[in-house]
Protein backbone atom coordinates (compact mmCIF):
# COMPACT_ATOMS: atom_id res chain seq x y z
CA UNK A 1 0.00 0.00 0.00
CA UNK A 2 2.54 2.15 1.31
CA UNK A 3 4.67 1.70 -2.39
CA UNK A 4 1.32 2.53 -4.07
CA UNK A 5 0.80 5.84 -2.27
CA UNK A 6 4.26 6.47 -3.44
CA UNK A 7 3.51 6.86 -6.87
CA UNK A 8 0.58 8.48 -6.48
CA UNK A 9 2.15 10.75 -4.58
CA UNK A 10 5.60 11.21 -4.98
CA UNK A 11 8.01 12.37 -1.97
CA UNK A 12 8.88 15.95 -1.84
CA UNK A 13 12.19 17.17 -0.05
CA UNK A 14 11.80 17.95 3.17
CA UNK A 15 13.52 20.79 3.40
CA UNK A 16 13.27 22.87 -0.62
CA UNK A 17 10.16 21.10 -1.69
CA UNK A 18 11.90 19.48 -4.67
CA UNK A 19 9.89 15.68 -5.78
CA UNK A 20 11.39 12.78 -5.93
CA UNK A 21 12.98 11.80 -2.72
CA UNK A 22 12.46 12.45 0.84
CA UNK A 23 15.40 14.76 0.97
CA UNK A 24 16.96 15.72 -2.77
CA UNK A 25 20.34 14.93 -3.00
CA UNK A 26 21.28 18.77 -2.88
CA UNK A 27 19.66 19.21 0.55
CA UNK A 28 21.77 16.22 1.23
CA UNK A 29 24.90 18.20 1.31
CA UNK A 30 23.87 19.81 4.74
CA UNK A 31 25.46 17.16 6.09
CA UNK A 32 28.52 17.33 5.82
CA UNK A 33 32.03 16.21 7.44
CA UNK A 34 32.55 15.22 11.12
CA UNK A 35 33.34 18.07 12.99
CA UNK A 36 34.69 17.82 16.80
CA UNK A 37 32.80 20.51 18.60
CA UNK A 38 32.49 21.69 22.73
CA UNK A 39 30.91 21.87 25.34
CA UNK A 40 31.84 22.42 29.30
CA UNK A 41 29.84 19.47 30.55
CA UNK A 42 31.31 17.11 28.15
CA UNK A 43 34.81 18.94 28.23
CA UNK A 44 37.13 16.19 28.87
CA UNK A 45 34.81 13.15 29.20
CA UNK A 46 34.07 12.75 25.52
CA UNK A 47 34.66 13.71 21.64
CA UNK A 48 31.67 15.12 20.45
CA UNK A 49 31.15 15.56 16.56
CA UNK A 50 28.34 16.95 14.50
CA UNK A 51 27.62 17.04 11.10
CA UNK A 52 26.65 20.36 10.40
CA UNK A 53 25.28 23.66 12.25
CA UNK A 54 21.56 23.47 13.64
CA UNK A 55 20.02 26.12 10.83
CA UNK A 56 19.04 26.33 7.03
CA UNK A 57 18.33 22.84 5.53
CA UNK A 58 19.95 20.83 8.31
CA UNK A 59 17.15 22.47 10.99
CA UNK A 60 14.78 22.68 8.16
CA UNK A 61 15.38 18.09 8.08
CA UNK A 62 15.67 17.44 11.36
CA UNK A 63 12.25 19.46 12.36
CA UNK A 64 10.65 17.67 9.61
CA UNK A 65 11.64 14.49 10.96
CA UNK A 66 10.83 14.92 14.49
CA UNK A 67 8.17 16.99 14.68
CA UNK A 68 6.24 17.27 11.30
CA UNK A 69 5.66 13.33 10.88
CA UNK A 70 8.52 12.49 7.75
CA UNK A 71 9.88 9.46 9.20
CA UNK A 72 10.56 8.87 5.51
CA UNK A 73 14.09 10.93 6.34
CA UNK A 74 14.87 8.25 8.51
CA UNK A 75 17.24 6.26 5.73
CA UNK A 76 18.83 9.73 4.08
CA UNK A 77 19.78 11.04 8.04
CA UNK A 78 21.16 7.13 8.70
CA UNK A 79 23.17 7.35 5.53
CA UNK A 80 24.50 10.67 6.56
CA UNK A 81 25.49 9.15 9.89
CA UNK A 82 27.34 5.92 8.70
CA UNK A 83 29.19 8.33 5.90
CA UNK A 84 30.54 10.22 9.06
CA UNK A 85 30.90 7.37 11.47
CA UNK A 86 33.37 5.74 8.43
CA UNK A 87 36.15 8.49 9.37
CA UNK A 88 35.74 8.43 13.42
CA UNK A 89 39.80 8.56 14.94
CA UNK A 90 38.17 5.22 16.61
CA UNK A 91 36.26 3.43 13.78
CA UNK A 92 32.55 2.27 14.75
CA UNK A 93 33.01 -1.10 13.81
CA UNK A 94 32.62 -3.10 16.50
CA UNK A 95 31.26 0.02 18.45
CA UNK A 96 27.28 -0.60 19.16
CA UNK A 97 25.65 2.64 18.56
CA UNK A 98 23.57 3.55 21.42
CA UNK A 99 20.93 6.28 21.00
CA UNK A 100 19.97 8.57 22.83
CA UNK A 101 16.28 8.18 24.58
CA UNK A 102 13.47 10.85 24.06
CA UNK A 103 10.76 10.73 26.49
CA UNK A 104 7.47 8.35 26.20
CA UNK A 105 5.36 11.36 25.18
CA UNK A 106 7.48 12.22 22.30
CA UNK A 107 7.79 9.18 21.48
CA UNK A 108 4.62 8.27 21.00
CA UNK A 109 3.87 11.54 19.02
CA UNK A 110 6.88 11.33 16.73
CA UNK A 111 5.95 7.24 15.67
CA UNK A 112 8.77 5.76 17.84
CA UNK A 113 11.98 6.28 19.20
CA UNK A 114 13.49 8.60 16.28
CA UNK A 115 16.73 8.80 17.36
CA UNK A 116 16.85 4.80 17.12
CA UNK A 117 15.34 4.97 14.17
CA UNK A 118 18.39 6.62 12.17
CA UNK A 119 20.33 4.73 14.43
CA UNK A 120 19.10 1.04 13.13
CA UNK A 121 19.31 2.71 9.52
CA UNK A 122 22.79 3.86 10.21
CA UNK A 123 23.48 0.36 11.35
CA UNK A 124 22.18 -1.18 7.95
CA UNK A 125 24.24 1.14 5.82
CA UNK A 126 27.76 0.62 7.85
CA UNK A 127 27.11 -3.56 7.14
CA UNK A 128 26.16 -3.02 3.74
CA UNK A 129 30.34 -0.97 3.52
CA UNK A 130 31.51 -4.33 5.47
CA UNK A 131 31.78 -2.61 8.82
CA UNK A 132 29.31 -4.51 11.32
CA UNK A 133 27.43 -2.22 13.50
CA UNK A 134 24.16 -3.21 16.02
CA UNK A 135 21.63 -0.53 17.66
CA UNK A 136 21.92 -1.10 21.31
CA UNK A 137 18.58 1.02 23.00
CA UNK A 138 20.27 0.34 26.37
CA UNK A 139 18.94 4.20 27.71
CA UNK A 140 15.54 4.95 28.99
CA UNK A 141 14.01 8.07 30.56
CA UNK A 142 11.99 7.54 33.63
CA UNK A 143 8.60 9.37 34.06
CA UNK A 144 8.86 13.37 34.91
CA UNK A 145 11.68 14.32 32.25
CA UNK A 146 10.19 17.86 30.59
CA UNK A 147 10.88 19.15 27.00
CA UNK A 148 14.60 20.24 27.08
CA UNK A 149 13.55 23.18 24.54
CA UNK A 150 14.27 26.62 26.19
CA UNK A 151 15.71 25.26 29.03
CA UNK A 152 19.23 26.77 30.69
CA UNK A 153 22.31 24.23 31.19
CA UNK A 154 21.58 24.31 34.95
CA UNK A 155 17.87 23.58 34.07
CA UNK A 156 18.62 20.45 31.64
CA UNK A 157 20.96 19.13 34.36
CA UNK A 158 18.27 19.32 37.14
CA UNK A 159 15.80 17.88 34.69
CA UNK A 160 17.61 14.70 33.87
CA UNK A 161 19.45 14.34 37.14
CA UNK A 162 18.32 10.78 38.41
CA UNK A 163 16.13 10.12 35.70
CA UNK A 164 18.25 8.13 32.96
CA UNK A 165 18.53 4.72 33.52
CA UNK A 166 19.77 1.63 31.97
CA UNK A 167 17.37 -1.14 30.46
CA UNK A 168 18.01 -4.68 31.91
CA UNK A 169 19.47 -7.21 30.01
CA UNK A 170 22.65 -7.70 27.98
CA UNK A 171 24.95 -4.52 27.30
CA UNK A 172 27.78 -3.89 24.74
CA UNK A 173 31.63 -3.68 25.48
CA UNK A 174 31.40 -0.17 23.79
CA UNK A 175 29.31 2.08 22.19
CA UNK A 176 29.03 5.13 19.94
CA UNK A 177 26.45 7.74 21.16
CA UNK A 178 24.03 9.02 19.03
CA UNK A 179 21.96 11.87 18.85
CA UNK A 180 19.84 14.21 16.86
CA UNK A 181 21.24 17.20 17.86
CA UNK A 182 23.80 18.74 20.44
CA UNK A 183 22.86 21.85 22.23
CA UNK A 184 24.19 22.45 25.72
CA UNK A 185 25.74 18.92 26.45
CA UNK A 186 23.89 18.11 29.32
CA UNK A 187 22.34 15.56 27.69
CA UNK A 188 25.21 13.41 26.29
CA UNK A 189 27.36 13.92 29.42
CA UNK A 190 24.68 12.57 31.21
CA UNK A 191 24.39 9.68 29.29
CA UNK A 192 27.84 8.83 29.36
CA UNK A 193 28.57 9.05 32.63
CA UNK A 194 25.56 6.37 33.57
CA UNK A 195 27.09 3.96 30.28
CA UNK A 196 30.72 4.22 31.91
CA UNK A 197 29.45 3.59 35.57
CA UNK A 198 27.91 0.48 33.96
CA UNK A 199 30.88 -0.71 32.46
CA UNK A 200 29.91 0.52 28.74
CA UNK A 201 33.18 2.58 26.85
CA UNK A 202 31.66 5.51 25.12
CA UNK A 203 34.21 6.14 22.71
CA UNK A 204 32.43 9.39 20.53
CA UNK A 205 29.28 11.07 20.53
CA UNK A 206 28.04 11.71 17.05
CA UNK A 207 25.10 14.08 16.42
CA UNK A 208 23.51 15.43 13.35
CA UNK A 209 23.86 18.96 14.09
CA UNK A 210 25.26 21.23 16.50
CA UNK A 211 23.45 24.46 18.13
CA UNK A 212 24.85 27.40 20.05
Amino acid sequence: MIKILDLLIPARCASCGAPGAPCCATCQTAWGSLSEITRAPTAGLVPVYALARYSDDARRLILAYKERGRRDLAPSLGLALAEALLHLPEPAAGHCLVPVPSRRHASRVRGGPHVRRMAEECAKVLSSKGKPATVAPVLELKAGVRDAVGLTRAERAVNLDGRIRLVAGAHPARAILLDDVITTGVTAAACVRLLDISGIHVSAVVALAAAG
